[in-house]
């Protein structure tokens, strides 16, 4: 039988993947916990559609059931001084602050750019620390980030990264099951961070910016991680913003958070509650994620 509450990250940990760990173990004692992470991946074909092993999660996953008192890991062979903390901060940037004003016209053409493992990532991360209100973090699991160039100046950058597992106002418009939510959520992307450099004040840009990442994200998210995007979703904080540029460009609004975070153990509110936005980057989204 299944040992009972045995779930990460949406999957069921069963008698047998348990057992199979545990013959891993014995049977290759000399693994490390990082060589036993991607021997785990290989055995049970887990990986991304984009080929790469699922190296992160697994080790997440082998280090929970660890602490769990489930099996016995090898002694990490490294050490951090520090505790991990995700990338909250990059080195400052100097760059022309000159306003930028006039007609959306005048501006153009604008160069998007997927900077991701480019040389210009750097720059985009310094300019959402300096300059975004949430500053910067580094995302976690699948993302992309964009800068927004008019000749040869950024004006803006915009970042998305893997959808929440649970949202329950996209939930009910998307329609899915929840077995259909783990399997799909992945064609979902999440709009983590949207700034126009604050020396630019150009009408209707954002809102044109919205619109050219619609057209382009998926076939992105599809060269980097082997397949599409069908739908896109980001939170509005309604204390700040009215949400008018996801408006504009045909975003819909769904409804409010409960305000109780990522993966609350309580019912308590503990965040700001925050209006959801969805945009369906195809027709036939419901038929692809609810039935996929």
């Amino acid at each position: 039988m299944d040992e009972p509450g045995l779930t990460y990250r949406g999957r069921r940990i069963t008698a047998a993947d348990l057992t199979c760990l545990r013959d891993l173990l014995a049977t290759q004692p000399g693994l490390s916990r990082r060589a036993l992470s991607l021997a785990v991946c290989a055995a049970w074909q887990w990986q991304q559609p984009n080929g790469t092993p699922c190296d992160a999660i697994c080790r997440g996953l082998l280090l929970w059931l660890h602490r769990g008192g489930h099996l016995v890991l090898p002694p990490a062979r490294w050490r951090s001084g520090k505790p991990w903390r995700p990338r909250t901060s990059a080195p400052p940037v100097l760059i022309d602050t000159t306003p930028i004003t006039g007609a959306l016209r005048a501006l153009r053409p604008l160069t998007i750019r997927q900077v991701r493992r480019t040389p210009d990532e750097a720059l985009c991360n310094s300019l959402l620390a300096q300059y975004h209100y949430l500053g910067y973090q580094q995302p976690v699991g699948a993302h992309l980030k964009y800068l927004v160039v008019a000749a040869d100046r950024p004006v803006a950058c915009v970042t998305w990264a893997s959808a929440p597992r649970h949202l329950g106002p996209r939930d009910r418009f998307i329609g899915w099951s929840a077995a259909a939510r783990r399997r799909n959520v992945r064609f979902l992307a999440y709009n983590t961070r949207f700034l126009i450099l604050p020396w630019v004040t150009v009408p209707h840009l954002a809102s044109h910016i919205l619109g050219c990442l619609a057209a382009r994200l998926s076939a992105d998210w599809q060269q980097v991680y082997g397949h599409p995007i069908y739908y896109l979703e980001t939170f509005v904080d309604p204390a700040r913003f009215r949400g008018t540029c996801y408006r504009a460009a045909n975003w819909i609004a769904l409804g409010p958070t409960t305000g109780r975070g990522h993966n609350a153990p309580t019912k308590a509110r503990t965040q700001p509650v925050k209006d959801v936005l969805g945009y369906p980057l195809t027709r036939h989204f419901r038929q692809r994620l609810a039935d996929g």
